[in-house]
């Protein structure tokens, strides 16, 4: 069974209930100049932090529900994350984009919005509510919804994070000339998760573009092994959202 085709049939019916609700025009403005650079993120020395608010998943079911957004916030910008990420996807991930708004103004860091971005609509919303970057994941997307959308995004200032986790995405990916790209080592279709997939991919995309590994790292010498290897971030929510003290587990894989 593919686990991604349901997820994006609900994204679709959720996003035209939101559109009827909220038209394009309704959306509001936002100064370009509030925007944080994710690139900077991820460019600093070392390797970057992307902390992730996730409530649950399809794959782990629910994670963590007794702390506020903003306490977890809150904890990641203590810790040491060079940015955010905050899954705004509800009925697989219990997420919102009032979770999004809510980071805004509990943080300075530049924020990742984390969903199945399919529509213009989207990539309006996620500007107007407060997102400095989008994903864009090639697997859910044809190659023309993926150009027009990343277009989008940069016209808007939003930094762009291309999602792939096998050679043909990568390729899509680096023809894009995509200047952020996560490899996530989780299959989307199957939900298997292999680490070794970043490794794989890297040398293809080493000096191309900035690299964000995503998905299956749990502790400091997995994160020591992926700067060694020249990868700029990693992603990291499930394990540091599990934790009893998040601000704690975010500094050990954060700070060096």
């Amino acid at each position: 069974m593919n686990r991604l085709d349901p997820i994006l049939a609900a994204t679709r019916e959720e996003v035209a209930r939101r559109r009827e609700a909220v038209p394009p025009a309704a959306l509001g403005r936002r100064d370009p100049d509030d925007l944080r650079s994710l690139a900077e993120a991820l460019a600093r020395p070392g390797l970057s932090v992307i902390a992730e608010h996730k409530r649950r998943s399809p794959s782990a079911g629910t994670i963590r529900e007794d702390l506020s957004l903003e306490d977890v916030v809150g904890a990641y910008e203590r810790g040491g994350a060079a940015a955010l990420s905050i899954l705004t996807e509800g009925p697989s991930f219990g997420g919102s984009l009032d979770d999004l708004r809510a980071a805004r103004a509990a943080t300075a860091l530049p924020l990742l919005r984390k969903d199945f971005i399919l529509d213009p609509y989207q990539v309006g919303e996620s500007f107007a509510a407060g997102a400095d970057a989008i994903l864009l994941i090639v697997a859910a997307l044809s190659r023309e919804q993926l150009h027009a959308l990343h277009a989008q995004a940069q016209e808007l200032g939003l930094s762009v994070v291309v999602e792939v986790h096998d050679e043909r995405e990568l390729d899509t990916a680096m023809t894009l000339g995509a200047p952020v790209i996560g490899i996530n080592n989780r299959d989307l279709t199957t939900l298997q998760v292999d680490i070794r997939r970043t490794f794989e991919l890297l040398p293809r995309v080493a000096g191309h573009a900035l690299v964000v590994s995503e998905s299956g790292f749990t502790d400091r010498d997995q994160l020591d092994e992926l700067e060694r290897a020249g990868v700029d971030g990693v992603l990291i929510g499930e394990a540091l959202m599990r934790s009893p003290d998040v601000e704690a587990a975010c500094r050990e894989l954060a700070v060096r």
